[in-house]
């Protein structure tokens, strides 16, 4: 049985390439909106929720976003040590304007790329 790291992979490169692109085109709060969207589909993987808090924190800097930034940096903390152990609040975006412990809706799509990865589909 794949590993879930393996079988969300796909998932979650195809939303940082979109963010990739629009932030090269300028488009930043989008960007950021596929950063949370990979986020969200990443974060039961230890890799990729550090991986997306790691550039969630290049964004920040990039936008000069001090908050942010500081809010990252604390996440990236957490996702190292905590999601290995099941603490990972569910649905959550990740960025520094959500509380790291608050739990939120999943969107229909996420849910199912989540199950389809855990095998439950």
């Amino acid at each position: 049985m794949k590993s879930f790291t393996k079988s969300i992979a796909c998932d979650v490169e195809i939303e940082l390439a979109q963010a990739k692109d629009l932030a090269g085109k300028g488009h930043n709060s989008l960007a950021f909106q596929h950063l949370e969207n990979a986020h969200v589909l990443g974060q039961e993987s230890t890799w990729w929720h550090v991986k997306v808090h790691i550039l969630m924190l290049k964004w920040g800097i990039a936008q000069r976003d001090f908050k942010e930034c500081l809010g990252q940096l604390l996440r990236i903390v957490g996702a190292a040590t905590k999601t290995a152990i099941g603490l990972v609040p569910v649905g959550n975006t990740g960025g520094s304007n959500i509380s790291p412990f608050k739990s939120m809706p999943l969107k229909p799509e996420h849910q199912a790329a989540i199950q389809k990865a855990k095998g439950q589909v």
